[in-house]
C-alpha cells in the first residue's frame, strides 16, 4: 500500500501531512476500488508510524471518513470499509470534482431511453411548469459488477436543454449536471432530496432484475444552481434493500 509522501516546506524542512490528506488517500483508495467493502483498514499505530503524525491526527482522519459512511467499526477487526450502498448527490459531486467523472470506480452507466416527455405532477411542481409540460427526460441503469444498482431518470426544462443540446442525445456526457450549470454559468448549489418508498413498478422491476412484488425506495431530488433555477430534477429507484448513503453537516462552520 503506498502513502503520501512527506510535503517540504521553506528551506527544505519537513511538514507533517494532516489529518485532510490521509483522510484523502484512503478516501481515494476506497474509491477506486483498492480497499473494498469488508477490508480492514490499517490500524491506528500503523497510519501515526507511517506518517509521523500523533494520535489525534490519526483519529481525526479517521473520524472523516466515518461521518462520511466510507468506513464503520466492526468487533474484533476495527475499521473496516463499509458496504456497497447507493450515494447521494452530494458524494457524485464530490467524486467528479476529484476525479472527472460522475461514477465511481467500477460502476456502469447504461442510457435506456432519452426524450421528450409531458412532466408528471410532481415532476413539473419542482421544475415550476404545468403538468403535462414537454421536458427532456434521460433514464439510465447505474451497475457495479454487472449487477444494476438504481434506476435514474433525470428530468431537465427547456433552458438547460437549449444550453447543453447534448442531453438530447443518447450518450454518455460524463456528468450532465456539471455540463449543464457550465453551459448556464452558474455552479450547483443545493439539493432537495425526498425518500419514499413504494412497490417497484413492472418496467422498474425488469430495469433491476426483481422479481415478484417488491418494495423499492425512491429518491426524488431537486438540483438548484447559486442562481436560484432549477438545473435537474431526478427519480431514482433502487431496491428496498439497497442502502442509501449520505452525510450532512449539522454546523455552518464545517
Amino acid at each position: 500500500m503506498e502513502y503520501p509522501m512527506e510535503r517540504r516546506g521553506i528551506g527544505g524542512m519537513t511538514r507533517a501531512v494532516g489529518y485532510a490528506a490521509i483522510a484523502e488517500h484512503f478516501r481515494a483508495q476506497i474509491r477506486d476500488g483498492d480497499l473494498r467493502p469488508g477490508d480492514r483498514m490499517p490500524t491506528l499505530r500503523q497510519v501515526m508510524d507511517q506518517w509521523g503524525v500523533s494520535n489525534a491526527t490519526a483519529v481525526r482522519a479517521y473520524a472523516a471518513l466515518k461521518k462520511e459512511g466510507l468506513t464503520s467499526a466492526s468487533t474484533g477487526a476495527g475499521t473496516v470499509v463499509t458496504d456497497y450502498g447507493s450515494d447521494n448527490i452530494a458524494t457524485r459531486v464530490r467524486t467528479h470534482a476529484t476525479t472527472g467523472a460522475a461514477l465511481a470506480t467500477g460502476e456502469v452507466s447504461t442510457i435506456v431511453e432519452v426524450g421528450t416527455v409531458g412532466a408528471e405532477e410532481t415532476v413539473a411542481a419542482r421544475l415550476g411548469v404545468e403538468p403535462g409540460s414537454p421536458v427532456q427526460v434521460r433514464r439510465r441503469v447505474v451497475s457495479r459488477g454487472g449487477f444494476p444498482v438504481h434506476l435514474s431518470s433525470s428530468y431537465y426544462p427547456a433552458y438547460v436543454v437549449q444550453a447543453a443540446p447534448e442531453l438530447a442525445e443518447p450518450v454518455s456526457t460524463g456528468g450532465s449536471r456539471e455540463l449543464a450549470s457550465e453551459r448556464l454559468g452558474a455552479a450547483q448549489s443545493h439539493v432537495l432530496e425526498e425518500v419514499t418508498s413504494r412497490l417497484a413498478t413492472e418496467p422498474e422491476s425488469a430495469a433491476l432484475g426483481l422479481t415478484g412484488s417488491v418494495i423499492v425506495t425512491q429518491t426524488l431530488r431537486t438540483v438548484f444552481l447559486t442562481d436560484g433555477r432549477v438545473v435537474e430534477v431526478a427519480l431514482k429507484v433502487c431496491s428496498g434493500t439497497t442502502v442509501l448513503k449520505w452525510s450532512t453537516s449539522l454546523n455552518d462552520d464545517h
